[in-house]
């Protein structure tokens, strides 16, 4: 492939290394723990049709940047739904349902959380509420509504669909199935971080005798890195740097480590990344994330479209992948990092074997041929 190492045109918004940071087990085990992630992997895997998503390796990638091993966890295969978001909504609505029988249950959602608690529902036979914000394309919408969810389009970004889903589901006695965390509602959230942990048990399966150097977590409002990096805690016998990835234009993680407390950000453009254009760090990823992620940075939209053209033309890797927009930033910032003064600062070197999240596929198939074609 035309060498990208020292292609200026990759380039990283924002970084911060956290001052707070200390990786402490006893700590993340105390949020997440280990029966909790165990549970979940115990009840995942004997899903009908589950199977380990592929660890692929991003062979071309890795030498053009001089590093041993980029890896790329590949959750376009995921079940039927192309997104790592299958392992936790699903699981929540399953371990919800059984202690409360024959409820209705709701969410908020910018896709791929509520194709899963749909997907969740129908395996069960329960009637499912999701409320979407203006943003979220109707291709979304309509891959729910296909899993018999009744979809309600809400005015504004996704916190505002958080809130009516909070308000409709107080009023109408459902079981708000949710991804974010809140004063008085931690169990659920939980429950869907357990479901995500399960990434990382395939991982530490998968990578045989190899150590992971680093690890590269996209970040919404949260939760999957989070659970990643419980994950690390849980199956990893060593600790590899943590490098959480954002949006430019909604990077409140970083904010939050860098101000060492949650805040509210305001969203002033929203991003292609749409799962992850989140203005506030969930409270239980952020009890996580605050002390043992080791770097955070953000990524502008520019890249997006290159990435998924490079995943599927095999300029990466041996094989043709398909990712979606919000698979591509651990892989721009990875590049970013390698052409800037960041390599030595993270330590990215020849005896690097790095893991990315390809956390999902073609979920949102017009906006990925358009990303792909344009």
């Amino acid at each position: 492939m035309n060498s990208i190492s020292n292609d200026k045109s990759w380039k990283f918004s924002n970084f911060i290394e956290n001052k707070n940071f200390k990786f402490d087990k006893d700590q993340i085990f105390n949020v997440l723990s280990k029966s909790e992630i165990d549970n979940a992997y115990q009840a995942i895997s004997n899903w009908e049709d589950y199977s380990p998503t592929p660890l692929i390796s991003l062979n071309k990638l890795s030498k053009d940047l001089g590093l041993k091993n980029v890896f790329y966890k590949d959750e376009s295969k995921r079940f039927n739904l192309k997104s790592f978001k299958a392992l936790g909504g699903a699981y929540a609505v399953e371990q919800v349902s059984k202690t409360k029988k024959n409820i209705t249950v709701a969410t908020a959602t910018a896709g791929n959380h509520g194709r899963s608690v749909a997907w969740g529902a129908k395996r069960l036979g329960l009637k499912c509420k999701i409320f979407i914000s203006e943003y979220v394309s109707e291709n979304r919408a309509e891959a729910m509504r296909g899993f018999g969810a009744e979809v309600f389009r809400v005015k504004g970004n996704y916190d505002n669909s958080l809130k009516e889903c909070i308000n409709q589901s107080k009023k109408n006695g459902w079981e708000i199935i949710q991804d974010v965390a809140w004063d008085g509602y931690e169990e659920v959230p939980k429950l869907t971080m357990a479901g995500y942990a399960v990434m990382m048990k395939e991982i530490s399966d998968q990578v045989n005798n190899n150590h992971i150097t680093h690890i590269f977590l996209q970040a919404g409002v949260g939760g999957m890195a989070a659970a990643m990096i419980a994950g690390c805690a849980r199956y990893l016998k060593n600790i590899p740097n943590i490098i959480i990835v954002e949006p430019e234009n909604a990077d409140c993680v970083l904010q939050a480590v860098e101000k060492n407390k949650i805040v509210t950000i305001e969203i002033t453009k929203e991003s292609l990344m749409g799962g992850m254009s989140c203005g506030e760090v969930s409270l239980i990823p952020w009890k996580i994330i605050n002390n043992n992620a080791h770097y955070c940075i953000s990524v502008p939209d520019d890249k997006i479209s290159d990435t998924v053209k490079l995943l599927a033309n095999s300029t990466f890797s041996e094989n043709k992948i398909i990712g979606g927009e919000c698979a591509t930033p651990g892989i721009i910032s990875l590049i970013a990092s390698c052409n800037s003064i960041l390599k030595e600062k993270i330590n990215l070197n020849s005896n690097s074997e790095v893991m990315l999240l390809g956390c999902e596929g073609d979920v949102d198939r017009e906006l990925y041929e358009k990303l792909l074609y344009s």
